[in-house]
């Protein structure tokens, strides 16, 4: 069983990562939330996650779950004990800290709780009745400061990570196509129009 990982992030998606860990590549899933406080990381950088490992007869592939916090795991296995949430389930509806989800719960804020990914009025009332009483201790997570990007910055070191590290690009040359590009169109706000313009620049 796997219950913690730690090595240097391989891959980076927005809802995954791949961390090399002596020698083994872990693809983890992480929850919005979770995906959110790692902005800042990128392809080389160190990272540390709690794991839910989940095998099941019906699903024997291993899946993997990464959190933060001890805490946020610990939640993550009393919110699938509410009837009707699985563990695939569970990790779209964590698209708010854990903190806020808790609370809502323990206020019985089932209008909060049915805007989660997936989960409706019925739902949210079923986890009212399952956890309410329970959540106290996760009610009181530290709240979480975000990393602020620039937004150009993040997009850039994306599209720099993907050239370099899956395309088989020199890290200079990359980093001179990202300039051209930007300088053609300085109004790019996503990888996808940057990945757009440098292309677009390669067939000049």
């Amino acid at each position: 069983m796997i219950g913690f990982i730690q090595g240097k992030i391989l891959r980076k998606e927005d809802d995954r990562v791949l961390v090399l860990a002596h020698q083994i590549g872990y693809e983890v899933l992480l929850p919005a939330v979770v995906s959110e406080t790692l902005k800042t990381k990128t392809v080389g950088d160190e990272i540390a996650l709690y794991i839910y490992y989940q095998q099941t007869e019906r699903q024997p592939k291993p899946v993997l779950i990464g959190f933060n916090l001890e805490a946020e795991k610990e939640f993550f296995q009393y919110f699938i004990s509410v009837e009707d949430i699985g563990p695939l389930k569970a990790l779209k509806a964590l698209s708010i800290p854990v903190r806020e989800i808790a609370r809502a719960i323990e206020t019985q804020d089932s209008e909060k709780l049915g805007r989660l990914k997936g989960v409706g009025k019925r739902t949210a009332q079923k986890i009212i009745a399952t956890l309410e009483g329970k959540m106290g201790k996760f009610a009181l997570i530290r709240k979480e400061e975000q990393p602020e990007v620039p937004m150009e910055e993040d997009v850039s070191q994306q599209v720099l990570d993907v050239l370099v590290h899956q395309l088989g690009h020199k890290p200079k040359d990359a980093k001179q196509m990202i300039a051209s590009a930007l300088k053609r169109n300085s109004s790019i706000s996503t990888p996808e129009e940057l990945f757009e313009e440098v292309y677009r620049g390669e067939n000049l």
